[in-house]
């Protein structure tokens, strides 16, 4: 159950919430559930499946798993540095998850209202209500009607407008925001938690604040996961089930509000001809291999502390479903407060959804202002943002210090590092890194990291070697028979067609894809990166992507004989102690019952 609670902690984070809805309304709302299925049972399980599998059957972190083809190795230094750099980013959402937390024990809420040190001349509160009150007035012409009172005029529109000026805010039905004028949700997201610069080459000053917030993450990280993933797993009890708590009291909340409703039947409601959009499918494709964490590694080392003979492939089910429902439930909670939000303001949905970071810190914020209560409901959503990101940041700091006790000569003075003083070394590392995201400029580093580092494009290159070499190059029907000595038979061929054949073939399409539509990196569709940051963004990439490639050549010249020679002894499996028990000569390969059915020890000649 440790196992499950920390495989649901980790993947089920903050992609489920923030950016499932956002996908499933823009690419034709219940439509996109269509796609997005078929390439769970064709893309998402298969990989899903395979990492756990693997960790389980060689006892082994994310690069040591990997001795099941050595020539191969470099996946798992992909892998380390993919878990490294969003280890070192993710973290930057929590951060401000706290920081808004801390800010959310006052009424009103600081960033519900104007005349704060942060605000501008431009800030304004309630130009929205004057145009949500549109109703109560006669459309107005830029000269006031002399008919219609100062006094009823003024105690509709707020008080910042200069009713008895020649000119007034037009009503023509329509609410756009009057040009210049600022929400005080965006004020304090920009100029006081990022305290934004002009770009990526205006760093300006590090936050006090946020280096505090910063700390205190890292602190709480730390020591939840020094003492390893028994402690971990404990821990993630909570982390991974209060989420699910709160999602249903904001649900029950949110759909009492007015507007809920039409919400979240525009969330839903199916737009055919979205189908037969390429892009519907590479963003469900890119969504899934996010969503579901693979290519990290972390799941390969969750697998590695299960027993031997624990069914690893009817987890990977459960888990699958419990992912994917939780973000088809979370769209629910999401527009159904999106919805609220769009009837108070007058305005259409299409105009306050947004994904990611915007909708967690700006559209969810701005919501919670026009409830009652707000502090309550920031408080709450802001610790549920807070936990969910904290059980997915403990299992990919848990997967990375994995492998790098794995690597570690056992006998070197570096193997006899105490893990405590491994996981130290490796939190502090990244601290050093997020100082680059709380300067002025740190909103621009976060954005370039998440875009290249953590890319649909390095998960698919991972995804697609994972496929072809446990398929192709240990052998599909191979590790099919493994699997059959873990859980006691073989899973459904469809398992083995998808790692030969359908999985790769879906990984090169949505690779190819994001390739050829590539586009420049922009902040906020307004700031465009310099070519040097788009070079640092690809570098990024490149640094998990290059590993496999650059391993592979690296064995094969240091390795003596002919290339067939060299091919023979490099993707010959390195077995661990473990293996003695369960596995039999290859000419006598059969599925061995589990574990207390019998008490015979096979032995077999092991390959170093």
């Amino acid at each position: 159950m440790d196992f499950i609670m920390s495989c649901v902690g980790f993947a089920v984070g903050l992609g489920n919430v923030w950016r499932f809805p956002y996908l499933c309304y823009k690419n034709g709302g219940g439509v996109f559930l269509i796609p997005y299925m078929i390439i769970v049972f064709i893309g998402g399980i298969p990989v899903f499946f395979l990492e756990i599998a693997l960790g389980q059957f060689m006892k082994q972190g994310g690069v040591s798993a990997w001795n099941i083809a050595p020539l191969f190795k470099g996946l798992g230094l992909a892998s380390m540095v993919i878990v490294f750099f969003c280890n070192t980013y993710y973290i930057m959402i929590l951060v401000w998850g706290l920081y808004f937390l801390l800010h959310s024990f006052t009424n009103p809420l600081p960033w519900a209202t104007c005349g704060h040190p942060w605000n501008t001349i431009n800030c304004t509160e309630n130009f929205r209500r004057a145009c949500h009150n549109r109703s109560a007035l006669p459309l107005l012409s830029s000269t006031p009607d002399p008919s219609i009172p100062i006094s009823l005029l003024s105690s509709v529109v707020s008080s910042p407008l200069n009713l008895s000026s020649s000119t007034l805010l037009l009503f023509n039905g329509s609410c756009v925001e009057p040009e210049g004028m600022r929400s005080p949700v965006i004020e304090f997201w920009e100029r006081k938690v990022l305290r934004l610069s002009g770009g990526l080459d205006e760093p300006g000053d590090i936050s006090s604040h946020m280096v505090l917030c910063l700390i205190a993450t890292w602190v709480i990280v730390y020591f939840c996961i020094w003492k390893g993933v028994k402690g971990t797993g404990k821990v993630v009890y909570f982390t991974a089930l209060f989420p699910y708590l709160v999602l249903v009291v904001l649900l029950a909340h949110g759909v009492t509000l007015p507007g809920a409703l039409d919400g979240i039947v525009y969330y839903l409601k199916p737009d055919w001809s979205k189908l037969w959009e390429a892009q519907v499918w590479i963003d469900a494709g890119t969504q899934i291999f996010f969503s579901y964490a693979i290519g990290l590694g972390a799941l390969t080392a969750l697998g590695s502390y299960n027993r031997f003979h624990n069914n690893c492939y009817q987890d990977a089910f459960v888990l699958a479903m419990i992912n994917s429902g939780t973000s088809f439930f979370a769209g629910f909670v999401v527009f159904s407060v999106l919805g609220f939000m769009a009837a108070e303001q007058g305005v259409d949905i299409s105009k306050v959804a947004e994904s990611g970071p915007g909708l967690a810190f700006i559209a969810y914020p701005k919501a919670v202002t026009l409830m009652p209560m707000a502090p309550v409901w920031a408080a709450l959503f802001f610790f549920m943002l807070l936990v969910l990101g904290l059980d997915s940041q403990f299992v990919g700091v848990e997967g990375f210090v994995t492998g790098v006790m794995d690597m570690l000569p056992p006998k070197s003075m570096a193997g006899s590092l105490r893990r405590e003083v491994v996981v130290a070394i490796c939190c502090i590392t990244c601290f050093f890194i997020d100082l680059s995201m709380v300067t002025e400029g740190g909103m621009y580093v976060f954005q370039l990291f998440d875009y290249y580092s953590a890319s649909g494009i390095t998960l698919l290159w991972q995804a697609f070697w994972e496929c072809v070499v446990v398929a192709w190059v240990y052998g599909a029907d191979r590790f099919m028979d493994d699997v059959a000595r873990m859980i006691g038979y073989r899973p459904m061929p469809y398992m083995k067609w998808c790692w030969s054949y359908i999985t790769p073939l879906v990984c090169v399409g949505v690779f190819l894809f994001h390739v050829v539509n590539y586009k420049p990196l922009t902040y906020n569709s307004m700031y465009t990166y310099p070519l040097w940051g788009e070079a640092l963004g690809w570098c990024l990439a490149l640094s998990s992507m290059l590993c496999i490639p650059i391993t592979v050549l690296y064995k094969l010249l240091r390795c003596k004989g002919s290339f067939t020679e060299r091919w023979q002894h490099l993707t010959t499996p390195v077995w661990g102690r473990h293996h003695m028990e369960y596995l039999a000569p290859e000419s006598e390969a059969k599925l061995l019952p589990p574990n207390g059915q019998t008490k015979n020890t096979l032995l077999f000649e092991s390959v170093i």
